[in-house]
Parts: structure tokens; C-alpha cells; sequence
């Protein structure tokens, strides 16, 4: 039986998961929950998914969320190249976990509600821009961007784990476009040992990343009408 992806490439946790299984061959039919309509929220989809998050896999019936622990599992069940979460390698697969455990509360968590206040909420809402609100969310990704330079590739480390790209790079790029979303991707160039670090994976997940972030770029054509109100434009 095929698995059964629950997506909307909106979310950067949905295109992490999208990107491994197009790059992996692993076999999948889809089924998009747009989430902007709040179709997460129907009763259609709680009865798959009482959480109501995305992305969510149907293995056969083994229903499982988070895209952490669906790209863990996939990458074991289908033995997948050994680069991506090493399972002989100790250390390296502790580096990938060490990531994937920090961005939660710091580079998801700011990157993803930076857009958010930038892009979404004004825009669905009618409400203005909340200034306070960005400042302390860019302040955040300005430190989780830090973190990432001085800790995670340090040593001139190419790749968050050490010399191949793993699940911890997928997910942190996937994270790093929402910046590009909302014309916040200063913070990232910025960064010259960041920066080059996000042009080395890039190519590494072609063309399915390309694939992956065209609603990505249409989101960015769409906040630059609005230009003019965003705090730093």
C-alpha cells in the first residue's frame, strides 16, 4: 500500500518531508490541506489527525505527525542513503538530533512567526503589521542565525552534521525560506559562513527543492506589492 502524504507546500515542515521522499524514491500519493482555508481544522482531517498539524503520513494505516519523527522514520524504514541519519555513526547521528531538537524553539519557531507577522496575519486578518511583535521575532532569528554560524558550522564544518548533507540541513534550509517569503533574507546573507552553507545544500537537493519552494516565491511577489508596509522597506 502507497503512503498517503497530508501536505500544503506552505509549511516548511511539509516540503522537508516532500523534498526527502521525491530525493529518496520513496513512493507516495498525496493529499493537499490547504491551510489558509483552515482545512487542518475540518472534521475530515481530524478524523485523520486530531492534532490538527501538518504534515501527516498514512503508512498502511500507522498514522504518524511531526516532521522530525516522519523523516526519522522514513529514513530507517527505507533505508536510505546513510548520509541523511547515519546509523552506524553515533556522533553523527547525535549532531543531526542536536539540531533537529534545537530549531524547534529557535529557528522554526522565530523564522516561522517572523513571516507569519510579516506575510500572513495582515493580510487574513486586516490587521496591521505588529511592530513589537516583529522586532522581537527578528531578534530571535538574528540569534538562532548566530547560533547556527558559531555552533553548529563551526570548525568549518560544510554541513550541520559534518561532511555530508543530513536530515538536519533539510530541515534547517526549508526553515531559512520563509526569511526569503517575507524579504527578510538580509539576515541570512548577511552571514557570509551561513550563507555559503545554504548555497552548498541547495544544489545537493535539486531539483526537488526548486520544486518544493515555487509557493515560496509566489508568496514573496505578493508581500513585495505591499512593500511599503513592511518595517523595513
Amino acid at each position: 500500500m502507497v503512503l498517503t502524504f497530508y501536505y500544503d507546500l506552505l509549511s516548511q515542515p511539509c516540503r522537508a518531508v516532500y523534498i526527502f521522499m521525491k530525493m529518496n524514491n520513496i513512493p507516495f500519493e498525496t493529499k493537499t490541506i490547504n491551510l489558509l482555508r483552515g482545512e487542518n481544522s475540518s472534521e475530515e482531517f481530524r478524523k485523520v489527525s486530531c492534532i490538527g498539524r501538518l504534515p501527516v503520513i498514512d503508512d498502511g494505516g500507522f498514522i504518524l505527525t511531526e516532521c522530525v519523527a516522519i523523516l526519522k522514520y522514513l529514513a530507517v524504514k527505507h533505508n536510505v542513503p546513510d548520509h541523511w541519519y547515519p546509523r552506524t555513526d553515533l556522533k553523527a547521528q547525535a549532531r543531526i538530533d542536536e539540531y533537529m531538537n534545537y530549531q524547534h524553539i529557535s529557528t522554526r519557531t522565530n523564522m516561522a512567526m517572523l513571516f507569519q507577522n510579516l506575510a500572513i496575519i495582515p493580510k487574513t486578518m486586516s490587521r496591521p503589521v505588529d511592530r513589537k511583535k516583529v522586532e522581537r521575532f527578528r531578534n530571535g532569528v538574528e540569534l538562532a542565525i548566530s547560533h547556527i554560524d558559531k555552533y553548529f558550522l563551526k570548525d568549518s564544518r560544510p554541513y550541520f552534521a559534518g561532511d555530508n548533507i543530513s536530515l538536519a540541513d533539510l530541515v534547517g534550509i526549508c526553515e531559512m525560506m520563509q526569511l526569503y517569503a517575507c524579504c527578510e533574507e538580509r539576515i541570512i546573507e548577511s552571514n557570509p559562513n551561513v550563507k555559503a552553507w545554504l548555497e552548498r545544500v541547495k544544489p545537493n537537493l535539486a531539483p526537488y527543492f526548486d520544486e518544493a519552494s515555487v509557493r515560496v516565491w509566489k508568496l514573496r511577489e505578493n508581500f513585495i506589492k505591499t512593500a511599503p508596509n513592511h518595517p523595513k522597506l
